[in-house]
């Protein structure tokens, strides 16, 4: 049957989840303090990469593990369950089926405790 990578469409779908996923975080006024300032394509690079890499594909993540590269952002466990949200909506968006984005939604929400902490961004 293969990887959910390979079941969802590979880096294509993953490239297209992403773009979606972006356009909704970023239209989202609780979420968009976090990106002020980021350079928003190697965001999406490293954003297609890890996303890539947990789904079970071929391509190795080499950014910064997640505790690293979310220290001092003051993500609060509400936001982080509000881009999980835009991610499924954005995988439903492209046709996901419904038991594959609970399948990836719980690849992620392990990484709840190391992106999570302290205050939220400034407004």
């Amino acid at each position: 049957m293969g990887s959910i990578y390979d079941q969802i469409g590979g880096i294509a779908a993953v490239g297209a989840a992403v773009d979606e996923l972006y356009a909704r975080v970023l239209g989202d006024p609780q979420l968009t303090p976090y990106f002020a300032g980021l350079d928003l394509e190697r965001q999406r690079q490293h954003m297609r990469a890890f996303m890539a890499t947990a789904l079970g594909g071929t391509h190795a993540y080499r950014g910064r593990d997640m505790a690293t590269a979310h220290a001092g952002l003051g993500i609060t466990a509400r936001d982080f369950d509000r881009v999980a949200s835009h991610l499924a909506g954005a995988l439903r968006t492209l046709g996901v089926r419904t038991a594959q984005v609970h399948v990836i939604l719980a690849r992620i929400a392990p990484l709840r405790d190391e992106i999570v902490g302290g205050e939220p961004a400034p407004v």
